[in-house]
Formats: structure tokens, sequence, C-alpha cells
């Protein structure tokens, strides 16, 4: 009986030897190879829809790559979500804002362009859920007064104009944007890129007419009538462009019914289509870059004919600001004249 017992154990420790060196030897032939030499591979930045979009402009047709952004200068300025501010102190812009990429018509339309094959697949897509279920969150727990609570802050003033305007070669881009004019032939919405680009533009972007009157204290011929002897006076290379946002339908809805009302209030048939209503496609990527992050608060942009921005106001306007709107104006204009002159 013992003898069988050793038997079955030396068997049994046999295999385990065996097994031990089918593995041995199986290490050692991968040892003797020569090593694998490992490229270092770059990571892939993470995807934002800011940098799909940038992707889209840098990727299309004649379209210059995409700029590197400075952090904003923006950063503790009051907001509708996040932190509460207690208190605040708006200070001068001391980098230029806007987006990396040029604008391009078609972009920020807020269409959906889905073929159905693909609004099925993302309907079965459970990370689609999960990042509409997270934007639903954050647009849901947003305090709805909080733009008005911001008002507190210097009229809700969010930033001091700069007193000079940035260099062209260092500015960033103002966004495409797709609303409706005040055209009586074409009722179609139209983009705003074809209307800015080629000439020099004061945009004047509102929510309200709280907003509205803002803008109108830097750009008017009651509170500076210089810049507006200065587009009358630029023979077409200037023109005002107003865009009214008005995300909510039955909102717009009251807008669009005042249409006659605000044809007289722009003045001439020619600023009908300087006049935009956007009711979609103003996302929050869009607001941070160009700092609108007052709902209630009117800014004012000066853009170059390369639809850059050159110079920024928000809030009511002070003295030095619209000093500061003239000057820049003059400079533009006659940058403007000169790159005309080359061509």
């Amino acid at each position: 009986m013992s003898g069988f017992i050793r038997q079955q154990s030396r068997s049994l420790l046999l295999c385990r030897v065996c097994q031990s060196r089918g593995f041995g030897t199986s290490h050692r032939r991968l040892a003797g190879l020569p090593p694998v030499k490992k490229t270092p591979s770059t990571p892939a930045p993470t995807p934002t829809s800011t940098s799909k979009s940038a992707a889209q402009g840098a990727t299309s047709k004649g379209a210059a790559p995409p700029k590197v952004v400075a952090p904003s200068p923006l950063a503790d300025a009051p907001r509708s979500y996040g932190k509460r501010v207690e208190e605040f102190t708006p200070t001068p812009l001391s980098r230029p804002i806007g987006l990396p990429y040029p604008p391009e018509a078609g972009q920020n339309t807020g269409i959906d362009t889905r073929t159905w094959k693909q609004r099925r697949d993302d309907f079965v897509n459970y990370d689609k859920h999960l990042e509409r279920r997270e934007y639903l969150k954050n647009k849901i727990s947003r305090p709805y007064f909080r733009d008005w609570g911001n008002l507190q802050f210097h009229k809700g003033k969010t930033f001091i104009a700069p007193p000079r305007p940035f260099r062209g070669e260092l500015s960033l881009f103002f966004p495409n944007l797709h609303g409706s004019t005040l055209s009586k032939t074409d009722k179609e919405p139209r983009d705003t890129t074809p209307v800015l680009r080629g000439r020099v533009s004061i945009v004047s972007v509102f929510s309200s007419l709280w907003g509205e009157n803002q803008c109108k204290t830097f750009v008017s011929a009651a509170s500076n009538p210089a810049v507006e002897d200065m587009l009358a006076g630029s023979a077409g290379r200037a023109q005002h462009v107003r865009i009214n946002i008005e995300e909510d339908t039955l909102k717009a809805f009251l807008v669009k019914l005042w249409m006659g009302s605000l044809r007289r209030q722009v003045g001439g048939e020619e600023n009908y289509g300087r006049y935009f209503l956007v009711q979609k496609g103003v996302s929050d990527e869009i607001r941070e870059a160009i700092g609108l992050l007052n709902s209630k608060v009117g800014y004012t942009y000066l853009l170059d004919e390369e639809c850059r921005i050159r110079w920024a106001g928000s809030g009511p306007s002070e003295t030095h600001e619209r000093d500061g709107l003239v000057m820049s104006l003059h400079r533009l204009l006659t940058e403007n004249k000169g790159s005309a002159k080359q061509k």
C-alpha cells in the first residue's frame, strides 16, 4: 500500500516538474528575443464641444489652424451657474477673448442635421443618454434669478473695455450665429458671418431691453456721436450689427410681432439685414469664450474684417470706454483702408 502511494506521489511530482519546465522553457524563449523598442505616443486631448468645432473649422478648406488660447481673463466674474459671488469688481480685459478658430457659415445653427439612422443610434447609446442627463441636470440646477442678482455688481458690468484694441495676430474670433432678420423680402434665417466678414463691425449683443439700452450707451447718436459720424462717413467699410438672443420661444414670438417697430428703430432699409434674432445655437462654450456671462447685460464688440474681436465692452459705458471705442474704430478703419490699397 505504501509503495502504491509513493508511486502515485512520484508521478504527481513528475507532472509538476514537467509543467514547470514547460512554463520555464516558454519564458526563456521569450527572454531570448531582442527587446521591442516602443515609441512614445502622445496622449490624445479630451474631446470637448469647443475642440470639436475647432477641429471642424481647422480641417475645412481654406481655414486657418486654431490658435492657442490662454486662460480666460474672466475666471472670477459672476455667472449664472457655479458658486455664488458675494463681491466683485470688474477689471480691464488683459487678454483677447473669443474662439480659437475662424467662423464659417453653417456653424452654431442649433438645427439637428442627423439622419434617422444616426438619431436611432444615439437613442440606444447609453453614453449619449448620460451626456444628455448631465446637460439637463446642469440646466435645471441653475438658479433662475442668479443673473438678476448679479446686476448688483456695477449694474452687471462683467469687464472693463481695454484702452486700446488688441493686435490682430493675437486676437480671437467672434462665433457664427444663425437667426432671422428684419428683411421684408427674405424671411429665412441667415448666418452672421457673411454679414460681418469684409467690414469693420460694431456688434451689439443683448437679450432684453435693459441690455439693449446698455449697448446704446456705447453706440448711439445721443451717447457717442463720434462713433455714429465715423460709421456714416466710412463709405460702407464699417457697420453696426445688432444681435438679439432670445432663447425663450414665447418671448421670441413677441419680438417678431414688433418687427415693424424694430425696423423704425434701426433706421434705413440697409440696416434690416444687420439685425438678427437668434433663438438657438448659443452654447455655454460660446458664452464663456466671448465673455457673454450674464443674459440680462448688453455687450459690445468691435470686429475687424476677419471677424476677430479687437475690442469689447460690457454693461453701461464709461467715458474712457467710449473714447477707447472711437480710437479703436479709427485704427481699424485705417488698417482696413491700408489692406484695401494693397489688394
